[in-house]
C-alpha cells in the first residue's frame, strides 16, 4: 500500500509539473514586427535602426544597434518584416540578439533571419536588401522601445 501512494504522490507532482510548464509557455503570446537596418563597414562594422512592434493591438517603437566583427565591406539597408513570438509582454523583445552570418548584396537581394534573445523571444524575419555590400561575420544587434 506503501508503494501505491508513493506512485500516485508522484504521479500527481510529474502533472502538475507538466501543466505550469504548459501553462506558462500557453501565455506567450506573439506580434508583427518591421525593422529597418542600415549596414556598413570596412573589416569592422556596425549597423543601427529602427523599427514598429504591433502587440495587441497597439504599436511600439523600436531602435537597433550592433557592432559586425569579421570580413564587412560596403553599406546596405534591409527592411525586414515578420513575427516576434514567445514574448508576454512588449519589453520582451527588447534584448541582445546575436547571429553568425555570409551574404552579398548587389542592388537588390533578399534576406532571412532568425534570431533569439536572453528572454526567449525569436524573431523570424525576412526582407530586402538595397546596396553594396559583402560580409562574413559576428553580428549583435540590440534592440530596444523607444
Amino acid at each position: 500500500m506503501q508503494i501505491w501512494r508513493r506512485f500516485c504522490l508522484a504521479l500527481v507532482v510529474l502533472v502538475a509539473a507538466i501543466g505550469a510548464s504548459a501553462s506558462s509557455a500557453a501565455y506567450a503570446d506573439s506580434g508583427l514586427v518591421r525593422i529597418s537596418v542600415v549596414k556598413g563597414g570596412w573589416f569592422i562594422g556596425a549597423n543601427g535602426g529602427w523599427g514598429t512592434l504591433i502587440f495587441h493591438g497597439r504599436r511600439y517603437r523600436l531602435s537597433t544597434g550592433g557592432v559586425d566583427a569579421g570580413l564587412v565591406f560596403g553599406l546596405s539597408e534591409t527592411t525586414f518584416y515578420g513575427r516576434v513570438s514567445h514574448i508576454r509582454r512588449a519589453s520582451d523583445i527588447a534584448g541582445v540578439y546575436g547571429a553568425a552570418g555570409a551574404g552579398a548584396a548587389v542592388g537588390i537581394g533578399a534576406r532571412v533571419i532568425e534570431l533569439t534573445n536572453d528572454k526567449g523571444a525569436v524573431l523570424q524575419l525576412q526582407g530586402r536588401q538595397i546596396g553594396l555590400i559583402a560580409n562574413l561575420d559576428l553580428s549583435g544587434l540590440v534592440i530596444s522601445l523607444r
